[in-house]
Parts: structure tokens; sequence; C-alpha cells
């Protein structure tokens, strides 16, 4: 069989069982039967004087975290042999790996000197017994995970064409603090910061399709106003603080407007702004409430939440308000409308014995329910649209959690402490 036939084979899989790995923080999946490319990770060795195993042992299981969350691997950190001439002059003996059953090997090196880092990572082929892609970072011991992430994305980008997504970030709102304020974290929970500091309610943040700004409502000023902020700087600028509700913010996917739910009306109904705040365009002419508005991936239409018929229930319209149709026909209550990348699939929440994550069709057909435990809200596609974020409570506090797109491979990743909510993902590389 191929290489490429073998990638054909792994796409068509999916995974359904789970277990706990307390070495490395994370839930490893399993799908016992199916047939997954078979990753040997082993620990980058040091090429220097200074030897740090636990910086080479953190490399290797966020690459086995990493490319097990991808769907395509089951991949295992291995110890091996050290090279004794380094990556570049060692010739890599696939035999025993080939023997062990595995279909691709992750090898690299790292020299430290002071806070100095040089990282080299490289995958190759067993089966073949040839190199697929390498890369070489040059930077600070602070980096090691963003460099390994971005190896991870590389992995993908070489066996699919299309890079991860994991050095994206995940925007998203704690309490830890007494208040809920925004924090951004990596992909997988590591290294996370606090943004805001305004001691007030700070709610649904969305991130421009730019990764340099975020939108957000807070009650800062005592009524619910958008806000808007850029992830490098503190200073947080009003966008729209118009008489009532100014929520549920999302960006145009081209960045120039944003859609959201304004009462000033009355009534709360979706409008459009310019990303500054002015000039409003009302999309929405009803008496019921109209809120969480969701832009298609080309911008052409939005989702939304209306109580119109009664409950809320998620409709469509065009970007200029016309065309409104209800998108999801089943269930008596549905909200927090999210698209996929490509526009293809809709993920939602349903009260059904609990909240839980459903994806359906564009068109609202081949509903698929993809969590059933707990309260599990407000899903967020990954840039790449293999995994989605949500917010979930199981027997304790509320905590972000990451799926794959079929459902598999639940894991609770946010580890700040208190309530954590409001999951988005920044853009790839941010």
């Amino acid at each position: 069989m191929s290489f490429l036939q073998r990638i054909f084979l792994v796409c068509l899989l999916v995974f359904v069982v789970q277990h706990s790995s307390e070495a490395a923080n994370y839930i490893e999946v399993t799908a016992a039967g199916n047939r997954l490319l078979k990753l040997a990770v082993v620990p980058p060795q040091p090429m220097g004087a200074v030897i740090r195993p636990e910086l080479a042992n953190e490399a290797a299981e966020l690459h086995s975290f990493d490319l097990t969350m991808s769907g395509l691997f089951a991949a295992e950190r291995r110890d091996a042999a050290p090279l004794l001439n380094g990556l570049s002059l060692t010739p890599v003996d696939f035999v025993p790996w080939l023997s062990a059953g595995y279909d691709l090997l992750i090898r690299g090196e790292y020299e430290l000197r002071g806070q100095e880092l040089t990282l080299e990572f490289r995958l190759y082929d067993v089966v073949a017994k040839k190199l697929l892609t390498s890369k070489r970072f040059l930077g600070r011991e602070k980096d090691l995970r963003r460099y390994a992430h971005s190896f991870s994305d590389e992995v993908l980008r070489a066996l699919t064409g299309e890079k991860g997504s994991f050095t994206s970030k995940i925007l998203y709102v704690s309490n830890q603090t007494g208040n809920k304020e925004l924090f951004l974290m990596d992909w997988d929970g590591f290294n996370p910061q606090q943004l805001t500091s305004n001691r007030s309610i700070n709610i649904s943040p969305d991130v421009s399709p730019d990764g340099r700004e975020v939108i957000f409502t807070s009650y800062k000023r005592g009524n619910p106003d958008l806000y808007k902020r850029a992830l490098s700087s503190n200073l947080e600028v009003p966008v729209s603080s118009r008489s009532g509700l100014n929520i549920t913010g999302s960006w145009s996917p081209n960045g120039s407007r944003i859609a959201l739910a304004l009462s000033k009306d009355g009534n709360t109904e979706i409008y459009t702004v310019a990303k500054d705040g002015s000039s409003p365009t009302r999309l929405t002419v009803s008496h019921a409430a109209n809120v969480s508005p969701a832009w298609t991936p080309d911008g052409s239409r939005l989702a939304f939440v209306s109580d119109r018929l009664g409950k809320p229930q998620i409709f469509v319209m065009d970007a200029s308000g016309g065309n409104v149709k209800r998108l999801i026909t089943s269930g008596s209550y549905n909200v927090n409308p999210s698209w996929s990348p490509k526009g293809d699939k809709l993920a939602f929440a349903r009260s059904a014995g609990g909240f839980q994550i459903f994806v359906a069709n564009a068109d609202g057909s081949g509903e698929t329910q993809l969590t059933f435990e707990g309260n599990n809200e407000r899903p967020r596609w990954s840039p790449d649209g293999r995994l989605i974020s949500f917010s979930s409570r199981r027997g304790g506090q509320e905590a972000i959690y990451v799926m794959r797109a079929d459902g598999s491979g639940q894991t609770k990743v946010s580890r700040t402490k208190g309530n954590s909510q409001h999951p988005v993902w920044t853009p790839r590389g941010q």
C-alpha cells in the first residue's frame, strides 16, 4: 500500500474510545480495530554541553498529543539510541521502526546556550525510508512549546497539504480573579495569560480575521457595551455604547464590519457596524429577540438566533438582511451557531437533557449530536476545521474543552481556576 493510500485510509477513520494519560495531563484517544498511521515520537537529543531531558520530553509529549488529536495518527513517545553525529550526519536505521509496525518517525535535536535555543525536528516515512519534512528554529528556551506546535502544523501540511491549527490560541472568559475577565492560552491550555483587568463582567469575545484585535461586551461602565482592543495592547476602545444592549459581536470575514445585537429600538435586533462602530445598518425587523450573529466564511450570509417562533431557534439570512429562513428545524431550543471554516457545516448547542453540541450540514440537514455528558455550549471551530472548542460543565466548574470535529477525543484543556467559558480560536500562528 502506498503512503498516499495509507493517508487516504486514515482520513476515513472515526475515533470513539478515550483513556487518560496522567504523565502528559491529556486524554489520549485510540480506536481499537481502526488503522491509524502509527507514529513514533522520539524526544529530541542534546547536541551541546547542556542536557535538559525535561525539555526534550515536553516536546515529545506535545507532538504526541497534537498529532493524536488531529485524527490521523496513533502517536507514541518512544526512546531511541542517540544519533552520535547528529541528525544531518547520522543515517536513520529504519529497520527497528519498521519491525515495530511504525509508519512515521519524528526525531530531533536541540542545543541550549544560556537562554538561546536551537531546535530541529524531522519527519520520516519509515516504510519508504525517506525524509518527508524538517524544520529548524532559532530562539529562546521559552519558545520551545511554540516551536514544537509549529512543527506539528508542518507535519499535517506535509501529509495533507493543509497546516494544522496547533499554533493557534484560544481566547476565553474566566472568573478566577472574582470577575469575568478575558484570558488567552495555547490551544492545549498551556501558557494562560490574563488580557483584561477592568474588574467587571466581560463576555462574548471574538477575534479579528488578522488575529490582531478582539471585540467583547463589557459592563465596566454599567451598560453592556461593545469594546475593541489589540491583543498586544491594554487600551480598550468603545465600539458601540448605544442605549441598551450591545452584545454578541462578530467580525466579518474581511474584517471591515462587525455584526452585533442592539436593543436601542426596544427589542433586540441584528445590526452591522463599521469596525469603529459607525455606519450602523439594521438587518432584522421583528418583535422578537435576535442575537448571536455568525458570518459564513465567504461573508455572504449570517446565521443568528431568534425567538420569533416562541423559543430560541437558528435562522439564516443574507448579509443584507434578506431571505430570512429557519435553518435548524429540529429541536425546540437551539443557540450558539458557528460555521466551519469551509462553510459546509454548522455547529450549535441544543437544550436536550442539558445543553449538548450538535453539527449539521450548511442547509440544516444531517444533524449529528457530538456531546452527551454534562452541559456543553458555545462551540467554535479551529481554523483548519479539524477541532471544535466548547465550554462544558461536567460535575464541577465550567471549563474549556476541545474535541475532534466528529465529537471524539473530548479533552479538558483550560487550566485556570474558576469557571471558563466563551472559547474563541485565534488564526493560525497568532
